[in-house]
Formats: structure tokens, sequence, C-alpha cells
């Protein structure tokens, strides 16, 4: 079964959706009845080809990308990502037999899908990552708008349309869809992600964040809440892993707060070398204002960390409010405070919490959403 897969993240580019593809093309790489041809984006000026195991070819094409927005796509990165894309598949198409094309995220992606299905009859997956589903993001409320027509219509042409979590297939069905909309969720590698209790630092109380540093994700409430129980507990830190447009901003704001010396922005870390900086922590924290299903919320369950979070996306199915973790209102400074509270003067509730954690974690595999996908492509295949 020959696969073209089209995902314009890939590590080091973006962040959940990229890391997402990740694994599962290591999946593939474990079942060679699966060949596939993944397209995305160059890191640099040039065109790269590299191999994982014998039958995944990835494919990374240039579309400007350099140092300074390695994480931070913009518009002019999908426009020149899709076109390049779009003519690289149909050479690819012309001289290979697939299958079936799958697209993470509707646009730019699915657009690619749907051309050339258009083109070469090949029926299409699309698998909702989050911003490519109108509604999802603030940022995206204006081109929402007028996208939204094509977003339906790559639907519509679709064999199966997949969201990452429950909560995102809701959303989706708010735009009148009559698609039917499945869900795959993503998965965790369990064997990666583990605890180490002696990376901690036993003099502090960790409080970590491993996040896109945009304002979708309500890091600058958590440094409000931080700021507020800094002045309670010496004991406290903040560790702020990630990257993106908001950093500067948030960086002034810990400074103006006078509360540098326990707020550690540690950057971009590549996704081999982030697992030690979860085994600092002893809390894991995300308040993001939209999520789709948080590949680093799956990571820190797997790491045995109690999760504060807001309730939005997948939220809900990985987190039970006080069994595995703490539910927040989103954009409340003070609830968060209240809540990470609990956690700082409770440690048997957090020992309790890390321990369900990893309990969840355990019932989810990158084999079993690879497993998921596979037995979809051969349903569309047969259609």
């Amino acid at each position: 079964m020959k696969i073209l897969f089209f995902n314009y993240e890939f590590p080091p580019l973006g962040g959940g959706a990229g890391n997402a593809s990740f694994y599962l093309l290591r999946e593939y790489a474990k079942n060679p009845e699966v060949q596939v041809d993944f397209v995305t984006a160059s890191v640099d000026e040039k065109y790269h080809l590299l191999k994982m195991g014998e039958n995944i070819n990835i494919h990374r094409l240039p579309i400007g990308k350099n140092a300074d927005n390695i994480h931070y796509q913009t518009k002019k990165d999908l426009i020149l990502y899709t076109w390049n894309a779009y003519w690289f598949a149909r050479k690819l198409a012309k001289k290979n037999n697939y299958n079936l094309t799958h697209s993470f995220f509707s646009v730019p992606c699915g657009a690619i899908s749907m051309l050339l299905k258009w083109e070469f009859k090949l029926p299409y997956i699309i698998s909702l990552r989050g911003s490519d589903v109108p509604g999802y993001s603030e940022r995206f409320v204006g081109l929402y708008r007028w996208i939204t027509p094509t977003i339906l219509r790559i639907w519509k042409g679709a064999t199966f349309v997949v969201a990452n979590s429950q909560g995102l297939k809701e959303l989706a069905l708010k735009s009148e869809t009559k698609k039917e909309i499945g869900v795959i969720y993503n998965g965790v590698d369990i064997e990666e992600f583990v605890a180490d209790l002696s990376m901690r630092n036993p003099e502090h109380f960790t409080i970590i964040c491993v996040s896109r540093v945009t304002p979708r994700k309500g890091i600058r409430f958590l440094i409000q809440a931080f700021e507020t129980l800094s002045g309670r507990y010496d004991q406290l830190r903040l560790l702020i892993v990630g990257d993106g447009n908001e950093k500067k901003s948030l960086e002034d704001l810990v400074w103006s707060l006078g509360i540098e010396d326990k707020v550690e922005f540690a950057g971009a870390i590549a996704h081999e070398n982030v697992l030690a900086y979860y085994q600092r922590a002893n809390i894991f924290v995300l308040p993001s204002l939209n999520e789709g299903m948080s590949n680093v919320m799956l990571e820190a369950l797997a790491v045995g960390l109690p999760v504060v979070a807001t309730d939005t996306g997948g939220t809900k199915e990985l987190l039970t409010n006080n069994v595995n973790g703490l539910v927040v209102r989103m954009k409340d400074s003070n609830d968060l405070a209240e809540k990470i509270e609990k956690l700082i003067l409770n440690p048997e509730l957090e020992k309790a919490m890390s321990l369900e954690s990893r309990k969840l974690a355990q019932t989810l595999s990158w084999g079993k959403v690879a497993d998921e996908y596979v037995e979809l492509y051969k349903k569309t295949s047969n259609k």
C-alpha cells in the first residue's frame, strides 16, 4: 500500500502536529505493508531526502525557512509550501501508483490532496489538527470568514475526516458540515517518556510548561499566577520550554515583576532532549486558550506529572479533575494560582495524581494510533 502523506510541520519545524507525524512514520517504518512518501518543509534553502527504515521517504522542500522563524509558520511559508508541495507531488504521482493521500491539516495540505484527487483520482484522508478547524484560533478569525467554504469543500471530498480529540470533532461539526468526522487520538511513547525523580532538585517545587510561546497558549496567565505564589513559597520555580513570537514580551513581563531569578526560559529544545526537562518538574501546566489533542500533555502524563490545564480541545479526554490533575478557568491567573497552590501544599495529592497520569498514558501508544490509521488506509483503498 503506497501513501502520499503531507504535513508542512516536521521536527524541528512546528509543534505537536510535526511530532505526531514523526511518531506515526516511525511506526510505519516497522510495517512492510506500508510505503510512504512524506512531503514536508525544509529547515533551510535546500531540498533534503531522508529515509526512515526501508519504506519511508521524507522529502523536505525549501520554503525560505531560517533560524529566526523556524518554529513559526507565516502565511508566506504556508503559500510557498502549498505551491512547492503540489508541483512536487504531481511528479511523484506520475511515477508512483499511490493508493491514497493523507493530509495533516485541512489547509494548506488538504487542498493539495483535493487537487490531486481531481487530477489523479486519488482518494484522500484529512487529519484535523486544530488551527485548520474554523473557530479554533483567535489569530485566524478574519481568515476563517473567507476560507471556511474551502475547508468544507475539502472535507466533503475526503473519504475520511478524523479529528485528534472529541473536543476538536465537536468544534468541526459547528461549521455545519454534513461530513461524518471520526476521532483518532494522538499517542505517546511510554518507553521514551518516563519519570526519573533523581533529576529533580529536592529544594525546589518546579512547574513546567512545554509549549509554543504564543498568545494562544496563555503562558502570560501562568507567569502572573507564578508571581502571586512565588512571594509565598520561596522554593517555587517556573520552567518554560519552547519558543515563539511572544517570548520577548513574556521575558519583559518576568523582569517587570521581579521574578527573573525564579523563571527559566529554556527556549526551543530538540525533541530528543526535552525529556530531561519534564523530569525536573513536579507538575505540568498548560493554560491554553485552545488545543486539539496536546502532544506535550501526553508526554507530561507519561512522565507521571499531575496536569493543571484549561478545559479546551482534548483536555477533558486526558485530564480528569481531582484524579490526575486540576482544571482551571481560562484567562484566570487567580484560579491558576489557587489550583497550583493546592498541589504545593499537598505532596500526597501530587503523588496520587502522578500515578494516575502514568496509568492513563500507558493506555495510549503511537503503535495503536498507527494501526488505526492503517485500517483507515485499507478502507479508503477498498472504497
